[in-house]
């Protein structure tokens, strides 16, 4: 028979209120568990926000003695048959001749570091989503859930010698990374981040893995080219193939966002044989030839149907930028042959219209970049355009000595006004943009900060071509402004206003695969990834340099056995 259930007696009776007001003592003693309760609760999330700080700090300080152990006996771990030719940055910089002193050898172990910090933020909050929000500790998919963080840092984990990084991160790739996705991606920034990505890390560890995701997601982007123009359309579905432009341009395609494909889409066709993607590129650039003006210099709005330039303003900054840059670098990723002379001479034609777009302020003489609407100049320069000293550097040995000494000056010059940008503020961080002022040197305009890397990437070009230590004592400045503003305990973040240093909550992918990379290579030898055997694309994605002929191209095997650094020596100590 069935027990009854009395509410004033058994295990029930703590149920009845009357139970407790007969006796105040237990009535004190269950407000004191209510209240301990409440404040448990209340604690709770405190609690497992610093048990997860905690975990990031031990994770951090493990892989840092894994780092020590893997250099004990000078060499380097034993690697899967996946990575045969895998090696620590060290131990192949121990074959070069070029030694750097210990100074710069204890600021790339800061860097490598605040590399490793970054990296385990991501994984430990936002692994396999596009960009970590450190300050929320969670990710978000701002790239359409294509692993953006993670396929950008690939060849910065490899080229530190982060093995057990990247092995995690190849693995993602391989059994996780899909791209049959019904997003609206930019074809522009899929290349340049999740193609150049691939073929980086494909061209440094030889894993075929990254080759076949690489032409996976190539196929995908390749109607865009489908135009009347050949020029492409800037957006396209990853799914079904739909391409077309964003409406806020009035239906035109974006010159950097449309000329900003070569150097990924040609390595393709290189280590695949197949020559469908070399061809896509090279055909809107037979365009761009076309209506390429005298001066060398195009408007950021392009009509992709008539293929002609529509009124817009011309800049070296946001939308302009790296269409220049790959005119340069094209010609050398051929390794400079007649069949890629084109190229350098497209280049060369735009250098003559930026000579025209310089000024210089009063009182302190640094010198800017224009931009320029019709026949009117304004005198405002982005950050972005402090990609511009770098690529001056590395094409100034193409001309003859007395060219090659004023475009090298113009690049110092340039890099001075850069490295002020961040100076000029109370957070020694650059806003987005500058204007300079009639008896002004520089002010503010947009002053935010999203952990850009235009100004240390050339920085870093600089000291190569020079051997001036004095970009890297720069380019120390900006790391040590950025470990002050923008590093948590959960990552690195932008700042809202460079004045205030209030932050923001995004960790740009970027600021893993460029920022922190030209870092570290601007405190390592010339020799590591040389500039006579890598040439970077515009997210920093080192890849090879092939020889370039008449007829057919040179093809990379599909299985190279790769060496991470040259023996060349570079420019310094050769």
């Amino acid at each position: 028979m069935a027990r009854s259930r009395s509410s004033t007696s058994g295990p029930w009776r703590y149920l009845n209120p009357a139970y407790y007001l007969k006796r105040p003592k237990r009535l004190a003693l269950l407000f004191v568990v209510f209240v301990v309760a409440t404040f448990a609760f209340w604690d709770r999330q405190s609690l497992v926000r610093e048990y997860e700080s905690e975990m990031t700090k031990l994770v951090d300080e493990v892989n840092r003695l894994q780092d020590q152990l893997r250099n004990v006996d000078g060499k380097p771990v034993k690697q899967s048959t996946i990575q045969q030719h895998y090696y620590t940055s060290d131990k192949m910089m121990s074959r070069d001749a070029v030694e750097i002193d210990s100074l710069s050898k204890e600021r790339r172990e800061k860097v490598k570091e605040a590399m490793r910090h970054a990296w385990n933020s991501y994984v430990t909050y936002a692994w396999g989503q596009d960009e970590l929000q450190p300050q929320t500790k969670n990710g978000v998919n701002s790239f359409g859930g294509l692993g953006a963080t993670l396929i950008d840092s690939l060849d910065t984990l490899y080229i530190m010698g982060l093995e057990d990084e990247f092995r995690k991160a190849r693995d993602w790739v391989a059994n996780s990374l899909d791209f049959n996705k019904d997003y609206e991606a930019s074809v522009f920034e899929t290349t340049i981040r999740v193609v150049g990505g691939l073929l980086s890390a494909y061209d440094l560890s030889g894993d075929k893995i990254f080759l076949d995701k690489a032409k996976d997601i190539a196929d995908r982007l390749l109607p865009a080219w489908d135009t009347s123009s050949g020029i492409p359309f800037n957006r396209i579905n990853l799914m079904h193939g739909r391409a077309h432009n964003q409406g806020w341009t009035n239906g035109d395609s974006i010159l950097a966002d449309s000329g900003t494909e070569e150097l990924e889409f040609i390595a393709l066709s290189q280590r695949t044989g197949d020559p469908k993607y070399q061809e896509k590129v090279e055909n809107s650039m037979k365009q761009f030839k076309k209506i390429l003006p005298s001066d060398g210099l195009l408007p950021i709005y392009i009509n992709p149907h008539s293929g002609t330039a529509s009124y817009s303003t011309i800049t070296f900054g946001a939308m302009g930028d790296s269409f220049y840059e790959y005119l340069l670098k094209a010609w050398i990723q051929g390794n400079k042959t007649d069949t890629v002379k084109h190229y350098r001479q497209m280049w060369e034609t735009s250098m003559e219209g930026l000579l025209t777009l310089v000024r210089r302020t009063t009182p302190s003489s640094f010198t800017y970049i224009c931009e320029k609407t019709g026949e009117s100049l304004h005198d405002k320069m982005d950050e972005l355009a402090c990609f511009v000293p770098g690529m001056l550097a590395l094409g100034s040995t193409g001309y003859g000595p007395e060219k090659s000494k004023q475009i090298l000056t113009l690049a110092e010059e340039l890099a001075r006004t850069c490295y002020n940008f961040y100076e000029s503020t109370p957070t020694k961080l650059a806003g987005e943009n500058y204007y300079f002022h009639s008896g002004q040197d520089l002010s503010v305009g947009t002053s935010w900060n999203i952990l850009r890397p235009e100004t240390v990437e050339s920085l870093m070009y600089l000291w190569r071509f020079t051997g001036d230590k004095r970009y890297q004592e720069w380019g120390w400045n900006i790391f040590q402004a950025f470990e002050k503003n923008s590093r948590t305990e959960s990552g690195y973040v932008g700042l809202r206003d460079v004045n205030t240093g209030d932050k923001d909550n995004m960790m740009q992918s970027f600021f893993l695969a460029e920022t922190l990379k030209y870092l570290y290579l601007l405190f390592s030898p010339p020799s590591l990834i040389s500039f006579d055997e890598w040439v970077f694309n515009t997210e920093a994605h080192p890849i090879k340099i092939v020889t370039r002929q008449s007829g057919t191209d040179s093809k990379v095997s599909s299985n190279p056995v790769v060496r991470p650094f040259g023996r060349k020596q570079g420019k310094i100590g050769s």
